[in-house]
């Protein structure tokens, strides 16, 4: 190392930093590898080459746990402030470091025990499950001494990292020779530097990467590395689980039925069809923040002609307000309550999804995203919900088609996505989520001068842009032998900036189109229904006349029985609840509001406690879609076994 005076103190810190740093993923690795082994009966299933894929996401969750937990001491350690070259300094750094990582160690090893009970990591949501239990020190008593192996082996790796912990000074720098002014602008130089050096890096390794698309990782993102759910343990640690699911809501069950009462009154089963099962192929374009506006009012004229080739419907609504929100409606049927399923605490649970449903039955199936691989958390979603393939920035391999902030653009990629698909054997389902209708809201330089800046809003010009990818990927389809044989679906995630009066309302901020389209059939509906984006899922698997019994929480748009022309939402604590002409608002507790959404386009007339002949019929029909979901959630009983 360099001893250049007022270089070398700066460096020495950093070094030792990274050493007892490296020391807390030694310590990481080795509480996973014990509760791999006090657990292994639960993963009987992993498969060789899927090891490196477990390592690779461990060290990614191990970064962002480890600097969650010891952002303090490296900031205790590299901040240019002359304290730090104090022993007392020193002193209280390394106990900072050794009490932090110590209850590391100990919550690591207790969930290796608790997870027999729980099947996943521990949460927040441990706080206030035992925070009233009176005998809670007995039962830990018990633990312990029924496992004191792990107790033992726990308190041998807290004093070995006591003891292998390394101190940068022996004595204090201060009390040494007077220091020459270049001395002290060299060393509070060199220490500035490094330590604004490192903090993009602790800010990457907490959000899981340096790509701008790339949010903060939470407990679903571990999914991306393994083949089954329960795997995820394996990749997470729980001091990381704690601390992304605090401030999280933990679903409660309403109990607002009985078991009996509820199954009269809703249920998410649906049944197989009698018929002949029909293998066509399956292709769903979700579009980036293309609300229903946009097409009404003239911005996405291909769209509009795909409404009229094909079966949309005039009120048709997202389940949530973000991309993270769509994904998980659209692809499994699961609406956004409370929060979005990504980030809550359940987002390790067995999930279905049209893809999961379609590989039993011969299909191959493939999720395409022009993002980096990782963004948003979809990559790991499309494995957990069975996509066989995934294709993202990464298997594009062309970055000169990047558009600088979040994905290819959205012609380029979508080409791909067609061209692709040719390369499947049929029958095959798809999905692709375009980026390029969002903020900063750019297309590419040699469109700025054809889908030129409109008044409104800068987004309009990025909707011409994808409709227009759109049209394009359908005219290179059309040329494809597998196009006819293809039912394809158009949703968008979510709406974006509203621009009209209607579409502000309560109602109008959710309207995204959903269309069916099958070249060369008709495809009957009822147009006039309301739909949603879980009913994508039902309606695509009855068209094809799947075969097997299959959950999913919203209808067959299809089907003509009663009870199927609703739609339910949620935004800021308020379910939104649709049925035929009228959409109720509930709380949780109690309505507060009921409207004529088709007549009352503004919803300026609340019709609640006009003992209107739908309110009660409506707000069960609520309260039972909601327990079902929320019973469903906690005791991991999306699938159908």
């Amino acid at each position: 190392m360099i001893k250049i005076k007022g270089i070398y103190p700066p460096l020495k810190f950093l070094a030792y930093t990274i050493f007892n740093i490296l020391i807390a993923y030694i310590i990481f690795g080795i509480c996973r590898l014990v509760f791999f082994i006090s657990n292994i009966e639960y993963f009987p299933n992993i498969e060789a080459n899927n090891i490196l894929q477990i390592i690779k996401g461990g060290l990614i969750f191990d970064t962002a746990g480890i600097i969650y937990l010891n952002g303090l001491y490296i900031v205790l350690m590299l901040i240019p402030l002359p304290w730090r070259k104090t022993k007392s300094w020193q002193c209280f750094s390394k106990w900072i470091f050794i009490v932090i990582n110590s209850i590391a160690i100990i919550i690591n090893f207790a969930d290796s025990v608790y997870f027999k009970y729980t099947n996943r990591r521990t949460t927040a949501s441990v706080f206030s499950e035992f925070g009233e239990e009176e005998n809670i020190s007995k039962v830990i008593g018990n633990e312990v001494l029924n496992n004191y192996i792990l107790v033992i082996l726990g308190i041998l790796l807290i004093y070995a990292m006591y003891k292998i912990y390394r101190n940068p000074i022996k004595n204090d720098i201060t009390k040494k020779e007077k220091q020459s002014v270049k001395h002290i602008i060299l060393y509070y130089l060199t220490s500035l530097i490094i330590f604004a050096s490192v903090i993009p890096l602790c800010i990457a390794g907490i959000r899981g990467g340096f790509a701008h698309s790339t949010r903060p990782i939470t407990i679903g993102n571990a999914n991306q590395y393994v083949n089954r759910p329960i795997e995820s343990a394996i990749v997470l640690n729980t001091p990381f689980s704690i601390i992304r699911t605090i401030g999280k809501t933990v679903y409660e069950n309403p109990n607002y039925f009985t078991i009996e009462e509820l199954n009269k009154i809703y249920s998410p089963i649906h049944t197989p069809s009698n018929n002949n099962f029909r293998k066509l192929n399956v292709v769903v374009i979700i579009l980036e923040s293309i609300g229903e506006e946009y097409i009404e009012y003239g911005y996405a004229p291909f769209l509009k002609t795909l409404q009229e080739k094909g079966l949309s419907f005039k009120y048709s609504y997202s389940n949530g307000r973000k991309s993270i929100d769509g994904m998980p409606s659209v692809l499994s049927s699961i609406p956004m309550f409370i929060e979005p399923y990504f980030v809550t605490h359940y987002s390790t649970n067995d999930i279905s999804g049209i893809a999961a449903e379609l590989n039993k039955v011969g299909y191959h199936t493939a999720f395409f995203h022009g993002a980096p691989n990782g963004s948003m958390g979809f990559q790991a979603f499309a494995k957990t919900s069975c996509w066989q393939e995934y294709y993202g920035m990464d298997e594009y391999n062309n970055n000169s088609d990047f558009d600088g902030m979040w994905a290819i653009w959205d012609e380029p990629f979508m080409q791909f996505f067609a061209n692709k698909m040719s390369e499947f054997k049929e029958p095959f389902a798809t999905s692709v989520f375009t980026a390029s209708s969002h903020h900063p809201f750019n297309i590419p330089t040699e469109y700025k001068d054809i889908f030129k800046e409109e008044e409104g809003h800068p987004i309009l010009k990025c909707v011409r842009y994808t409709d227009n990818a759109l049209k394009k990927f359908f005219e290179t389809a059309e040329k494809q032998d597998w196009y006819k044989n293809t039912l394809f679906v158009i949703t968008a995630d979510h709406t974006n900036a509203s621009l009209h009066e209607e579409y502000l309302t309560d109602a109008g901020l959710f309207r995204v189109p959903i269309i069916f389209y099958m070249p060369n059939e008709d495809i009957n509906g009822d147009n006039s229904k309301v739909a949603q984006q879980i009913d994508i899922m039902p309606t695509v698997l009855n068209y094809l006349n799947y075969p097997n019994t299959y959950l999913a929480f919203g209808k067959d748009l299809l089907k003509s029985d009663n009870y199927k022309n609703w739609a339910i939402n949620y935004n800021s604590g308020i379910y939104q609840f649709f049925d035929e002409d009228y959409m109720i608002q509930f709380d949780g507790n109690k309505p507060i509001a009921l409207y004529n959404f088709k007549t009352d386009t503004l919803l300026k007339n609340n019709l609640l406690g006009n003992d209107h002949m739908q309110e009660s019929d409506m707000l069960n029909k609520c309260k039972a879609i909601i327990q079902e979901y929320i019973m469903r959630m906690t005791t991991n009983s999306l699938v159908i076994e």
